[in-house]
């Protein structure tokens, strides 16, 4: 056997070694892809999955939220009409009273006035102390 032809058999085994651990080289990259196409499908299904778990209880809450205000506004509007109503009456007795006893209406407004004047006074007086 000449030196050529050992060559060419060296460099025929040699060419057919590095086809094959090039083939094994591809088939390993393929092998991982699909087993992280896997991956990604199952992660995907999963986050599917809580996104429909968290969907009717986004929803729960929501409406409870909204619920909530409605009771909220309805009871600030039933609260100030009912403030209303009382301030009302009391204006109306107020007005009864003032017209029925005009000398004693004029007597508590004075007191009223003189109290009120009093402890006016005595919260000037006592804000200069400090």
């Amino acid at each position: 056997m000449s030196l050529q032809t050992a060559t060419d058999k060296v460099t025929t085994g040699v060419r057919n070694l590095t086809d094959d651990v090039l083939q094994s080289a591809q088939e390993a990259v393929q092998t991982t892809r699909a087993a992280a196409d896997q991956s990604l499908d199952k992660a995907e299904a999963s986050v599917r999955a809580l996104r429909r778990q968290a969907d009717p209880a986004i929803d729960d809450l929501a409406a409870r939220a909204q619920d909530l205000a409605a009771r909220s506004i309805d009871y600030c509007a039933e609260t100030s009409a009912r403030a209303r109503r009382q301030m009302q009456q009391a204006a109306e007795a107020t007005s009864k009273y003032v017209a029925e006893q005009p000398g004693k209406s004029l007597v508590i407004a004075a007191a009223s006035g003189a109290l009120l004047a009093t402890v006016a006074m005595w919260m000037s007086r006592r804000r200069d102390a400090y």
